[in-house]
């Protein structure tokens, strides 16, 4: 038989997350698919983003998947091209480019296009990664709007903190800065700011796109607030079973390194999933682990192939007995705070050695 785990992608919660994104901010929405979707599979979840009005990305060979897959909707490159010939190949796809960078501008002029693309105009609001400063971005807009190959221009930004109470105040004073002058020329200039923090809990920067990432998955984008509290719903699950039961007295370690010790007699369950499957090495005695549907906890140092739980508040768990390791019942997102991490990472880790169960 095959090993006992499987990772389970729920597409009714991508489409529930989607329209918690519209909901929420009244806005077109661009479902954020970066990294194969946040390491849930383009193919696996595409049935669950019709809901979306748009699907962002960087890899161009995903926008050619999604094509492929049959999404007639905007596709939005997030760092767009990377050199002269992925402007022929967003004409080809009809792909909306992000331009950051006066490279890209240069780029575009040397390609020659026959059709215009639609291209979002980046300022850098304060993030300093990419993006124009908002004292040259006027001048930058209008040597973009005077190329012949451009279509509509969205002006956009990214939030650095927007999970934090003022987190976006002097992001938006520079990016409304920057677009103060365009906007007075044409009040109606499509603007895009809002990621998944922005567009649960920032009204004031929804305009008419938002961005939503890591919400379209479930995760929850605030330290201090989980995704039910969001009203989201988990699209990933990582479930598996215990192989193997042990009984140690007080006194006794558990796993390599002996980092734990039992300080009274446990029953230990083995389960069969370790780093190797995603699962993080660093996770920490203590990181909630749910066997045969009762809550307990990871003991000792997560191995390659293995790792092992406190049986004790499960007395009648045996082998064969089920284990969430996150899902709809043990937040991804309470792991992650366990290993010291985010929920992204674990979701992008998710191995190719996981068999993945769609429904």
């Amino acid at each position: 038989m095959p090993r006992p785990i499987i990772a389970t992608i729920f597409t009714d919660a991508i489409a529930h997350n989607i329209k918690r994104a519209h909901q929420a901010s009244g806005a077109k929405v661009w479902a954020t698919i970066k990294a194969n979707a946040y390491g849930h599979g383009i193919e696996h979840i595409f049935k669950g983003l019709q809901g979306a009005d748009g699907l962002a990305m960087l890899d161009f060979a995903e926008a050619q998947l999604v094509r492929d897959l049959g999404w007639d909707k905007p596709v939005l490159m997030l760092e767009g091209g990377f050199e002269v010939a992925d402007y022929k190949l967003a004409e080809r796809l009809n792909l909306t480019m992000v331009i950051h960078c006066i490279e890209q501008i240069e780029w575009l002029e040397q390609a020659a296009l026959s059709q215009p693309l639609n291209v979002y105009l980046k300022v850098n609001s304060g993030m300093n990664r990419v993006g124009f400063a908002p004292d040259a971005y006027v001048s930058i807009y209008r040597r973009v709007r005077a190329l012949a190959c451009v279509g509509e221009i969205t002006c956009m930004t990214h939030f650095a903190n927007a999970d934090l109470e003022n987190g976006i105040v002097e992001p938006m004073r520079r990016f409304g800065t920057a677009t103060a002058e365009l906007m007075a020329e044409n009040p109606n200039l499509p603007r895009s700011c809002s990621n998944s923090a922005a567009t649960l809990a920032h009204p004031e920067a929804h305009f008419d796109w938002v961005r939503p990432g890591i919400m379209t998955y479930g995760g929850s984008p605030f330290g201090d607030k989980g995704a039910a509290e969001c009203g989201l719903e988990a699209a990933m699950a990582l479930d598996s079973e215990i192989i193997a039961v042990q009984h140690i007295q007080a006194g006794e370690s558990v796993g390599y390194g002996s980092k734990f010790t039992a300080i009274e007699d446990m029953t230990i369950g083995v389960v069969a999933c370790g780093y190797a499957d995603g699962y993080p090495r660093h996770a920490a005695t203590g990181t909630p682990v749910l066997v045969d549907g009762v809550r307990t906890r990871l003991v000792g140092r997560v191995s390659m192939d293995m790792l092992m739980v406190d049986l004790n508040p499960v007395p009648a768990a045996k082998v064969g007995s089920p284990v969430q390791l996150w899902g709809k019942d043990i937040a991804i997102d309470d792991v992650a705070r366990a290993s010291e991490t985010i929920g992204y990472e674990l979701m992008c880790a998710l191995a190719l050695r996981v068999p993945v169960r769609v429904v």
